[in-house]
């Protein structure tokens, strides 16, 4: 798969800085993805991470397209959901129709994110026990989607 250039990846308030990619891993049922760290524009400053993974397989049905985590300190300031409106672009160059964001059905404001990056949720399901997930305790997970 050809990874594309990401430098155009910011908008008013937040930049995303590529770390690395990864190539798909059918062995262990990962599809490619690229890994950022989250830079608020006005300093520079590192605010959290988040990572695209391209295409869809049962991995992704449970784990989604995208993952994000912003530091506690920066919290509350919508950088997650800016910076999925953000990979949902790059998602679109390698022409994906959607992208899946899930979360735990606990995580409030994870759950917020989807919906701040307009994202609806289609449904709340089991993770089977074979996932990665299950076997770091998480045992439901919502799925959002975004057509893109």
């Amino acid at each position: 798969m050809l990874f594309y250039d990401t430098a155009d990846l910011n908008d008013q308030e937040v930049y995303l800085y590529l770390n690395k990619t990864a190539d798909e891993n059918k062995k262990k049922g990962y599809v490619p993805a690229y890994y950022f760290t989250i830079i608020r524009n006005i300093d520079g400053v590192e605010v959290g991470e988040c990572d695209l993974r391209i295409g869809h397989n049962e991995n992704t049905k449970y784990g989604g397209n995208i993952g994000y985590e912003v530091y506690e300190e920066f919290r509350g300031n919508h950088y997650a959901s800016k910076a999925c409106k953000l990979l949902f672009l790059l998602a679109k160059r390698h022409e994906m129709d959607k992208v899946i964001i899930t979360c735990d059905p606990e995580n409030t404001a994870s759950r917020k994110t989807c919906e701040y990056s307009g994202a609806e949720l289609i449904d709340i399901v089991d993770v089977p026990s074979w996932h990665g997930m299950y076997k770091t305790g998480r045992k439901r997970t919502c799925q959002y989607v975004v057509k893109l």
